[in-house]
C-alpha cells in the first residue's frame, strides 16, 4: 500500500530510533565502501576475506598464491578478474578490494580521477603483448607484422590476409576491450597512447582465455593477447618487424632487455603501503616461492629482468 503524507503515522521516538539503527545496519550490509585507514590503505574488516581483483594476466600466479596461503596459513582470500586491469584499479580506488591486479601502469588519468587514493604499484613480474593469429593464418605464411600493417588492420585498411602476403581469407579481428592492460599496451605501441587510437567497431574480447578461444576457433583471426598464452598449437604469436627489417619475437631475452616493444610490467596495487593480510600476500608474491609461480605461468620473474650490458 502506498502511504500518502496525509495518512502517514509518525512512530514514537523509541520506534523511530530503532528504525534508524536498522536502516544503518542495512546500508552496511548492502555494500557501503570499506573505510580507508589513516595510512591510505583500504581496511579489511575483522574476519572478512582479503579481496583481490583485476588483470586476468596477473590472476594466474596470484590465484595459485592464494591457494597456497589458504592451505598453509588458513587465510581467507577471494580472487576475481572482473573488468581486467581497469576493474582492479577502479575497485581498489572505490574501496571494494584491498589489492588490485594490473598489467599496466596506473595512468595519470586514473590518478586524477581518484585524487584521494595513494596508488602503490608493486612490481611482481614482466610479460609481453603479442598479436596472435589462428592456425590457418600461420600456416598460410604470415609470421611477422609491422607497426604500420597492424595499424592498417586496426583501421580496416587491410581486410584480407593476402594484402599481408598470407592466404586469401578475411581478417577477423577481435579487439581487446578498451581499458584492459593488453589493449593499452597495444595502442601505446601503435599510436602512442589510448587517446590517439581511433574508434573502431570490431567484436571485443575480454580475458586471456576468451581471447585465445575466439582466435583459435575462427578462421583468419587476429587479436592482442599476453604472449605467454600463445601456445603455438592453436594460436601463434607474430613477430614484430621493425622499420629497418629486423624481426623481433617476444622471447624472454627480448622482453627482459625491452628489445621487444610491447613488453609490460605486472603489478599488485594497494592503496598506500600494504598492511595486514594484504602485506602478507604481497610479501609472498615477492618471495622466492611467489616468484616461482610467476615463472611457472610463463612470465618473467624480477630476477630475470636484469638488462644485459
Amino acid at each position: 500500500m502506498v502511504v500518502t503524507p496525509s495518512t502517514r503515522t509518525v512512530p514514537p521516538n523509541g520506534l523511530r530510533l530503532a528504525a534508524v539503527v536498522m536502516l544503518g545496519a542495512l546500508s552496511v550490509g548492502l555494500g557501503c565502501k570499506p573505510a580507508a585507514t589513516a595510512g591510505g590503505s583500504t581496511s579489511q574488516p575483522s574476519g572478512a576475506a582479503l579481496k583481490i581483483n583485476g588483470s586476468t594476466t596477473v590472476n594466474l600466479p596470484a590465484a595459485e598464491a592464494a591457494e597456497t596461503l589458504r592451505a598453509e596459513r588458513g587465510m581467507n582470500i577471494q580472487v576475481d578478474t572482473q573488468g581486467g586491469s581497469s576493474g582492479g584499479i577502479s575497485m581498489l580506488a572505490d574501496g571494494l578490494v584491498q589489492i588490485g591486479m594490473a598489467s599496466k601502469h596506473v595512468s595519470d588519468d586514473d590518478r586524477a580521477k581518484y585524487p584521494g587514493v595513494q596508488f602503490n604499484e608493486v612490481h611482481v613480474g614482466e610479460d609481453a603483448v603479442a598479436l596472435i593469429v589462428s592456425k590457418d593464418v600461420w600456416d598460410g605464411g604470415v609470421r611477422a607484422i609491422t607497426k604500420q600493417q597492424a595499424k592498417d588492420v586496426y583501421e580496416s585498411k587491410v581486410t584480407n590476409w593476402k594484402q599481408l602476403g598470407g592466404p586469401d581469407a578475411r581478417v577477423a579481428f577481435f579487439n581487446k576491450e578498451p581499458g584492459r592492460g593488453t589493449w593499452e599496451v597495444f595502442v601505446h605501441w601503435a599510436y602512442g597512447g589510448p587517446k590517439a587510437a581511433p574508434a573502431v567497431s570490431f567484436p571485443e574480447v575480454g580475458g586471456n582465455e576468451e581471447t585465445r578461444n575466439k582466435v583459435a576457433g575462427t578462421r583468419g583471426a587476429l587479436s592482442q593477447l599476453s604472449s605467454s598464452w600463445a601456445d603455438g598449437k592453436t594460436v601463434f604469436a607474430l613477430a614484430l618487424r621493425t622499420d629497418d627489417g629486423q624481426v623481433v619475437e617476444p622471447t624472454n631475452e627480448n622482453i627482459a632487455t625491452k628489445r621487444y616493444p610491447m613488453s609490460r610490467p605486472l603489478f599488485l596495487l594497494t592503496n598506500g603501503p600494504p598492511a595486514g593480510d594484504a602485506k602478507t600476500f604481497v610479501d609472498y608474491m615477492l618471495s622466492g616461492d611467489g616468484q616461482k609461480l610467476v615463472r611457472k605461468h610463463g612470465y618473467l620473474s624480477l630476477d630475470q629482468l636484469k638488462v644485459k650490458e
